[in-house]
């Protein structure tokens, strides 16, 4: 099934507008007044009491009994320090732009991580901006480190300050040497600690709450429900996982937890008797039996909300020294801290390796897929491009995304991703392969005038077959090559010759030209 991308395009005014509609929904999602409640709870049945008032009016026949309110009522007098702010004020985040990304080298030879394309139109960097937007958080910080250069320019161009409402803002934070701390960002916790000072920020005042997220995962994800558990349950810190099998479990870091869901303790990749002995009763976090007996392991996602005065505290003085969270901070604070987990039970995936991120994008064509871009309750937002509809002339699409501004012509396209202004030329054959598309277009004339010359236009040229092969952008490949990997070579860095090969993987570099004939 042929699919054409439609991205939410994240103009001015666009997530203020649409972040302020969720409030509003929300806040229309049934709450006790505080006289009922004796609490107030942000978000927490929000709009209740309104509504009855409404139906009275109306003389509808919506009716609460006493028993009904009662146990509602209960419900929010249950809840332990929950803010009365709402999210939008009283909560911010802040996204770990990522290291050097070695394991995805050479899509980021010249980016970072989270600058990555995927899916034809995005960049996984929206995956996290989109998902705080979604929730109601318009105050985050991007911490960026390595080749950020795209990342800045990509940001600043899809999440602009008028974007975000009055209080928000989109802020980068590029790490640096000043004259008290010379070196760069050492791990996840010493990025944050390098830039903690901004927490005591005047405009900042009211956060009560700092969500820590990377900017290279895929998934779709309501964090104010994240947040809900975080205050409900008075967490120092709460932990998002994910419930894991017996075949995967051993290549993450696992929790073990008690019968409320409170973690008590941590183990790194365990195998054998010490993954034995991490397992769990999922059911705590709301699996079902038969799931749960499926899934015994909780598998820590690199998610976490923290206590904004406990975030300080553990940065600054009880772990000063410590780099990272998931493997020092969080076990080392978790025999005096109240650390709890948070079930999430959907589509994840650590975009963390050349094959992970391949496959993660061609699963994006599958019918259906496993990870769905298109829900416009939830969208995941990018940069306007004002592009055309994709041009698509005598083909053969199979299970396939086709992007906008595309020019496919008499070719045969197949469980494939195909970006941005790409140009796939007649007599092709694209299979299994994500091509990234190109940063401009280059006229007829230009085109005819670089064939005429010898030269290779932009794009996919005639009769060219291209499977199990990643195109960056703005790559050249001329007519007749055939780029499949048919000996089955697992590794070969071939730069010169404008491709890499990883687990497998052909990846064709940015900006590289592949002459004619070609064959790899």
């Amino acid at each position: 099934m042929a699919t054409m991308t439609a991205s939410a395009s994240l103009s001015v005014g666009t997530v203020a507008s649409r972040t302020q509609n969720r409030v509003a929904a929300q806040s229309n999602k049934a709450t006790i007044s505080n006289k009922i409640a004796g609490s107030s709870v942000a978000g927490f049945f929000s709009g209740f009491s309104g509504q009855v008032l409404s139906a009275k009016r109306s003389q509808q026949a919506v009716k609460y009994s006493k028993s009904t309110i009662a146990a509602a009522a209960a419900d929010v007098s249950s809840v332990v320090e929950a803010s009365s702010t709402p999210i939008s004020k009283s909560v911010l985040s802040i996204i770990l732009g990522g290291g050097a990304g070695s394991r995805l080298y050479p899509l980021t030879k010249m980016r970072s991580k989270p600058a990555v394309p995927i899916g034809g139109v995005y960049r996984l960097i929206d995956v996290p901006m989109s998902n705080c937007f979604n929730s109601g958080i318009c105050k985050i910080y991007v911490l960026t480190q390595f080749n950020s250069v795209s990342l800045n320019r990509h940001l600043s161009r899809a999440y602009r300050q008028t974007s975000v409402g009055g209080e928000g803002f989109v802020e980068v934070l590029a790490a640096t040497q000043t004259p008290t701390d010379k070196s760069w960002f050492q791990g996840t916790a010493d990025a944050v600690r390098q830039y903690a000072w901004l927490l005591a920020d005047v405009k900042n005042k009211n956060v009560e709450d700092v969500v820590i997220l990377s900017g290279d995962h895929l998934y779709r994800m309501d964090y104010g429900d994240f947040i809900r558990t975080h205050r409900q349950t008075g967490a120092d810190i709460t932990v998002s996982c994910l419930p894991m099998d017996d075949s995967r479990a051993s290549d993450f870091g696992l929790m073990k937890i008690d019968d409320t869901g409170r973690i008590i303790d941590f183990a790194e990749k365990p195998e054998g008797d010490a993954l034995k002995a991490m397992e769990v009763d999922t059911t705590v976090l709301g699996l079902n039996a038969r799931d749960a007996a499926k899934s015994p392991y909780i598998a820590s996602m690199g998610i976490y909300v923290f206590k904004k005065k406990v975030l300080c505290s553990l940065l600054n003085d009880l772990f000063p020294t410590s780099n990272d969270f998931g493997s020092e901070i969080l076990p080392g604070a978790c025999a005096d801290m109240h650390l709890q987990a948070h079930l999430f039970d959907d589509y994840w995936e650590d975009i963390g390796t050349i094959r992970s991120f391949f496959e993660a994008n061609l699963a994006l064509a599958e019918n259906p897929p496993r990870f769905e871009f298109y829900d416009a309750n939830n969208p995941i937002y990018t940069s306007a491009r004002f592009l055309p509809p994709a041009r698509i002339a005598k083909c053969q699409v199979i299970d396939s995304i086709v992007s906008h501004g595309a020019i496919v012509e008499d070719c045969v396209i197949d469980r494939a991703i195909i970006g941005l202004r790409s140009r796939v030329e007649t007599g092709c054959t694209i299979r299994r392969a994500m091509l990234m598309g190109a940063d401009f277009y280059e006229t007829d004339e230009e085109r005819e005038a670089l064939i005429a010359n010898g030269e290779i236009p932009v794009g996919i040229g005639e009769g060219s077959e291209i499977s199990n092969t990643i195109v960056d952008k703005n790559a050249r490949i001329g007519k007749n090559c055939k780029i499949t990997n048919e000996k089955g070579i697992e590794e070969e860095k071939n730069e010169a010759e404008g491709y890499y090969i990883r687990s497998g993987i052909v990846t064709i570099l940015r900006n590289a030209t592949i002459p004619n004939g070609t064959v790899i």
